[in-house]
């Protein structure tokens, strides 16, 4: 090979290689995902001290674009959570949204997208603290398809793990270290051959999936646990409720919900950001309904997927546009 092929073959391999570098925020600034990294002695890492948020951005190919989800919403929630657990980051609610801009227009995505902030106490103390660490934000994107199967009906168990309770860990934070707690849940569920699992709470009523919230429909009513359930006040959840009554003219009911209503449903279903709105088939066995995803389930669900794509006009409040 020749002295100039060889080079023109490096260049071309190094630009394929830039072109798919993707980036993160870490230590005040945008840098290459591979150089993102902590300390062995992060307390994050240590003990799970971090508060994170899951957000999605959803491709619109005939427009380029991404339509991010409800992203000031997440954001809220995670400044509200800070204060809990002492970790107020320096960022402002303004300055979190146009950083998670700038990011995802600078790792140029093209397809379905997951955004991943972080709130983490960092640096080299081994006391398990909240007071003596230093709180850092980080920031990842990166492709995302379906968390769970959307078309069949899920298959899940009423987990032997209890959720835990607020005084402990509150679930209604996305805190780092209580998803031992899930993936306990999930981790067996699935070693028993379902494909996930619903918390109980510690006074055994119904209180949510392993990572996601929980709806049940009796008699054409939405039933939820309220907020007091050790739930997550998920923002698909919201969004859920509010489509539900502005467009189908169903009410929510949040309240106490015992186990044995699980069986009893005639439809069911999990919602979040990673799962968006999952039908449930079968509770231990029993199925829900006739087994498959019901009408109103099917209704929410592709309600769901026109309002994040930004194609109801009336919700477009709700979906921050980035052009590719």
């Amino acid at each position: 090979m020749t002295n100039e092929l060889k080079s023109s073959t490096a260049g071309a391999a190094s630009q394929a290689s830039e072109q798919k570098l993707e980036y993160a925020y870490f230590h005040g600034k945008l840098v290459p995902f591979q150089d993102a990294t902590l300390d062995l002695r992060n307390p994050a890492f240590l003990y799970g001290i971090s508060l994170f948020e899951g957000i999605r951005g959803y491709w619109v190919p005939e427009k380029r674009q991404i339509s991010v989800f409800r992203m000031k919403e997440h954001y809220e929630r995670l400044l509200k959570n800070s204060n809990v657990f002492y970790m107020t980051p320096e960022l402002n609610l303004d300055e979190l949204c146009q950083l998670t801009v700038d990011l995802i227009r600078k790792n140029q995505h093209d397809s379905d997208i997951y955004i991943r902030p972080t709130l983490y106490k960092s640096g080299e103390s081994i006391t398990p603290s909240l007071e003596y660490t230093s709180t850092e934000f980080c920031l990842w994107t990166k492709p995302m398809g379906e968390y769970l199967d959307l078309e069949k009906g899920l298959s899940v168990c009423v987990s032997n793990w209890r959720r835990i309770p607020d005084n402990s860990i509150p679930a209604r934070a996305k805190a780092g270290g209580a998803y031992m707690n899930t993936a306990l849940a999930v981790t067996d569920a699935r070693k028993m051959g379902y494909d996930d699992a619903i918390f109980l709470t510690g006074d055994g009523t119904v209180s949510e999936g392993s990572a996601m919230n929980l709806f049940l429909i009796r008699d054409g009513k939405l039933l939820t646990p309220s907020k007091t359930e050790d739930i997550l006040e998920g923002v698909t959840r919201h969004t859920i409720m509010t489509l539900a009554k502005q467009e189908l003219g169903l009410d929510t009911e949040e309240r106490t919900i015992d186990r044995t209503e699980l069986y009893h449903a005639d439809e069911a279903f999990f919602c979040g950001t990673g799962a968006q709105v999952a039908a449930i088939g079968h509770i231990d066995n029993r199925p829900v309904g006739s087994g498959k995803p019901g009408p109103i389930t099917r209704q929410i669900q592709e309600l769901y997927f026109k309002v994040v794509k930004n194609q109801l006009p009336q919700y477009s409040h709700w979906c921050t546009v980035i052009d590719a």
